[in-house]
């Protein structure tokens, strides 16, 4: 029997500058997880997946990431993926320097 399916967001790393970045619904890629479109449907995440791995100038490993709604937007329910979205952990820098 099949698993049932589990909200997803779109998650790749910039090309050129390396950071963590989020498939939007407007097919644009943001660095807040917040402005990720929110997954909800199996066939559609797969499409969608599609057209964000053709983005080949712009980014580099796209994959599909597990998410939860959240209050202001999609929220990891990984850890690697919350580590993803706030950075390395041995010393304030990037974006943990910018909260």
């Amino acid at each position: 029997m099949p698993r049932a399916f589990t909200p997803k967001v779109i998650t790749a790393n910039a090309l050129i500058e390396g950071d963590v970045i989020y498939y939007t619904s407007d097919d644009t890629w943001s660095r807040q997880l917040s402005e990720a479109e929110f997954l909800t449907d199996d066939a559609h995440a797969q499409l969608r997946l599609l057209d964000a791995q053709q983005q080949a100038s712009e980014v580099v490993g796209a994959y599909l990431a597990d998410a939860k709604a959240g209050e202001n937007g999609p929220e990891p329910t990984h850890f690697r993926e919350e580590f993803r979205r706030t950075g390395p952990s041995n010393y304030f820098h990037g974006k943990q320097a910018e909260l």
